[in-house]
């Protein structure tokens, strides 16, 4: 292990995280709120992180061994100061409430321990919303984007980030394809900013809303999330929630005009479709027993599929008030998540259909069993270590979601709310059922809780396996 490298290029991680800082500290000046729990912050992340970058050297090649420790220590060290601002201030007297929100949302998941968020300073709510921006994409590529210093090896931070079973290089260089991403992710963020604006909301509004939209977040400014906004607004954020959970580089084929390639991707037509038949449903569902109209049906049926495939979390409606086969049907969503390659937590689109085309594979070989009958998606075959890394997945998903809803029912939880609240951090998710319901937040449970559930969401944000190798004894032996 090439501990210099990894302490550099973590100290220039936790530098970038300092001048992050600056932009929620000019928030809290221009509102005349307190700036000392900004400034301390950033002095506490200078102290830590200057030694790191000067006295160690990044000489040598950046292995897989690196960059997995690079990516799982990272986001811890990110999550830990970026906790700072919320317990310096006092508006979350707990550490360890202060880190679940922090992990919460740099993981995107939009879990909360306030009850009441419309008390809180505009810098705080502010730094509290960036956090999604931040980890949506990816914090590591993110640097990686801006960083020439770590630009060299770059492709195993990548891959072991990137959400989905295949980390692909849009283009040779890593730093290029890096800053391809952003590029598009700052478009649709300046985009969607801009239309919210103009549907009514002011700036500060507008851009926070948008962190949480095209991070696939869900942290809101109210606390009747997009249900406090008017109708323009939450349909200008229903579309950007489902236009964030395609994978970005279809974005990028797009604008290199290969239509037809992305009319043809596989894990595109089956998350749109899923979309649409459980919106079909749910309409079927609330119209005339929760609401009167098909156009009011179709409306929040429509936002809230889009807010729990893609694993934002908003919501427009206390939907654990709503018939249980629409429940079912938000809660089956919930195992699902967005596409490879997008901001979107969950299992990924690209997974289920891959572990359904395995299916399919044995029942064909039961018919046919000398065929060799390859896997293919968007015609081109899987290998075998991709469908094995996927049905891998699938087991270590399930042990963590029946082991920490066994853990928490300890609490005296009930069954229901035990599994959703599991299923809702490992998915990053955020909003669960009854006790994790979208009217509830998670400042009930213990602090023991909240750390397991803090795990659980760098977990499912890192994909498992970049969390599970590092717990491996043999991880930390050279060789």
């Amino acid at each position: 292990m090439n501990f210099g490298v990894v302490l550099k290029v973590l100290g220039s991680l936790l530098l970038f995280e300092a001048a992050l800082l600056a932009f929620p500290l000019g928030i809290a000046w221009y509102y005349q709120e307190d700036i000392m729990p900004f400034i301390l912050s950033i002095l506490a992340l200078l102290v830590v992180a200057l030694p790191m970058v000067k006295f160690f050297k990044s000489s040598g090649r950046l292995r897989a061994k690196e960059g997995l420790t690079i990516v799982a220590g990272g986001w811890v060290l990110v999550s830990f100061f970026g906790a700072l601002p919320f317990y310096i201030s006092g508006s979350i007297p707990s550490f360890v409430d202060a880190f679940f929100e922090t992990v919460s949302g740099l993981t995107t998941t939009g879990a909360t321990i306030i009850d009441d968020i419309e008390v809180l300073p505009k810098g705080i709510l502010f730094w509290r919303s960036l956090t999604h921006w931040l980890g949506g994409m990816g914090i590591l590529v993110l640097t990686l984007a801006i960083l020439p210093a770590i630009g060299v090896g770059g492709f195993q931070i990548f891959k072991a980030e990137s959400p989905g079973p295949v980390a692909d290089k849009i283009t040779p260089k890593m730093k290029s394809t890096a800053k391809i991403l952003y590029t598009v992710y700052l478009g649709m963020t300046v985009l969607q900013t801009s239309l919210l604006y103009m549907a009514g909301l002011s700036l500060y509004d507008a851009l926070v809303h948008t962190f949480g939209t095209v991070g696939t977040g869900g942290f809101s400014t109210r606390n009747d999330s997009i249900g406090a906004f008017n109708v323009n607004v939450q349909i200008i954020i229903a579309v950007f929630m489902i236009a964030s959970g395609v994978n970005f580089s279809l974005y990028y084929d797009i604008y290199k005009g290969r239509f037809k390639q992305v009319i043809k991707n596989s894990e595109l037509k089956l998350y749109l479709s899923i979309i649409l038949v459980a919106i079909i449903l749910l309409t079927i569902s609330l119209n005339g027993t929760v609401y009167q109209s098909l156009t009011e049906s179709i409306r929040y049926a429509g936002f809230q599929v889009g807010a729990i495939i893609t694993t934002t979390g908003y919501d427009t409606a206390d939907f654990d008030a709503w018939p249980t086969f629409s429940k079912a049907i938000l809660f089956s969503l919930m195992f699902v998540g967005g596409s490879a390659g997008s901001t979107a937590g969950g299992i990924k689109v690209i997974r289920l259909l891959i572990l359904g085309k395995l299916v399919k594979r044995e029942i064909q070989k039961i018919l046919h069993p000398n065929a060799y009958i390859p896997v293919k998606i968007n015609n081109r075959s899987i290998s075998p270590d991709v469908t094995a890394s996927v049905t891998s997945f699938f087991f270590l998903y399930l042990l963590l979601l029946v082991a920490g809803t066994l853990l928490i029912s300890l609490e005296g939880i009930g069954l229901v709310s035990s599994f959703s609240s599991v299923a809702a951090s490992l998915g990053n998710i955020g909003p669960g059922f009854e006790l994790v319901g979208p009217a509830q937040t998670y400042s009930h449970f213990s602090a023991a809780s909240k750390m397991l559930f803090s795990l659980l969401m760098l977990f499912g944000r890192l994909e498992l396996f970049t969390v599970f190798i590092l717990l491996m004894p043999s991880f930390w032996k050279d060789k």
